[in-house]
């Protein structure tokens, strides 16, 4: 078995490339494993080179080493090859995949809890033509994490002063709402929408949870549709909605078991953000992946850490 430690060199601070390299080390010594270090050199990169080693056939194990994008990359590489299975050991600035592990997730941070766990399939989401692990989600969230990036951009803004300004853009200057069509299991519905959150994972944005009953491995996905509101029932509406709480608004979110939904616009306007990468397109097909990505972690680790054990009554379809 080889053990490939894949680097996002952008990712995390100074001195975390030299931290992954000594994790390498110490396996490569103390346990006598086959082990390789490989730094992402663009986006989609990680993708790539993890889809090529799995194509020859030698049984692998992926640690990807960055931020949610990284885990995305390397999860679209390896997903439908029994011979490779991933982990993950953040460095990135947003780590929202491993939150689903609860307490756990300090165990992720080295190398010496991860090489001999225990794997296990978890569920992903197929979104067109790419997978996405935790949410994907269309609408207004979705727009926010795109200008993030493009404002993360300028040299004069740092992290938290590019997200108040894209924010600001899309709160005060896009709105709220877009009018889209989106059919759930065949049954489409014209109007305008906040958002969309196809959820399989419990949290995006930074720690935002809106289905907090979401299970990584129960073969279900669980599909949040949130009506166009005023900016002010927004602002009303954001603070339940990041912890759960949609049940509370039984008139503006509706939550579903949808195996299939697509949502349509009439122009190129359907931002949708998966594990943190944006995309926008006029037609978004969102469906439970065919096949399931092999994961692993460390001893006990439980994906469903922190589910909601039921739905709130409230919010049954």
């Amino acid at each position: 078995m080889k053990h490939i430690f894949i680097i996002n060199p952008t990712a995390g601070k100074s001195d975390s490339r030299q931290r992954i390299y000594d994790m390498a080390d110490s396996l490569r010594t103390r346990h006598d494993l086959d082990v390789q270090c490989i730094l992402t050199k663009r986006q989609g990169h990680a993708t790539e080179l993890a889809r090529k080693l799995c194509q020859s056939g030698e049984e692998l194990r992926f640690y990807a080493c960055g931020g949610d994008g990284t885990v995305n990359e390397v999860a679209n590489g390896i997903i439908g090859y029994d011979n490779a299975a991933m982990s993950v050991i953040p460095i990135g600035t947003g780590n929202d995949f491993l939150k689903n592990f609860g307490s756990d997730i300090s165990k992720f941070r080295d190398a010496e809890n991860l090489w001999n766990g225990p794997q296990f399939p978890i569920d992903a989401i197929q979104v067109n033509d790419r997978i996405a692990l935790t949410i994907a989600c269309s609408g207004i969230d979705a727009r926010v994490a795109k200008d993030v990036h493009k404002f993360s951009e300028s040299p004069i803004l740092d992290g938290k002063s590019s997200y108040i300004v894209a924010l600001a853009a899309n709160f005060l200057f896009k709105g709220i709402g877009s009018h889209w069509t989106v059919s759930l299991d065949g049954v489409a519905d014209e109007k305008d929408y906040s958002l969309v959150a196809v959820c399989n994972g419990r949290y995006y944005g930074g720690g935002f949870m809106p289905v907090a009953e979401a299970r990584m491995d129960d073969g279900v996905l669980n599909t949040l549709v949130v009506d166009k509101v005023s900016r002010m029932t927004f602002l009303k509406f954001v603070g339940p909605y990041s912890k759960g709480g949609y049940d509370r608004f039984p008139h503006l979110a509706r939550c579903s078991t949808a195996k299939d939904i697509i949502i349509s616009s009439k122009k190129k306007d359907i931002t949708t953000c998966l594990d943190g990468e944006c995309i926008t397109t006029d037609h978004v097909h969102i469906r439970l992946a065919d096949k399931k990505l092999n994961f692993f972690g460390p001893e006990g680790c439980d994906c469903n850490a922190t589910a909601r054990s039921a739905a709130p009554a409230a919010a049954e379809m």
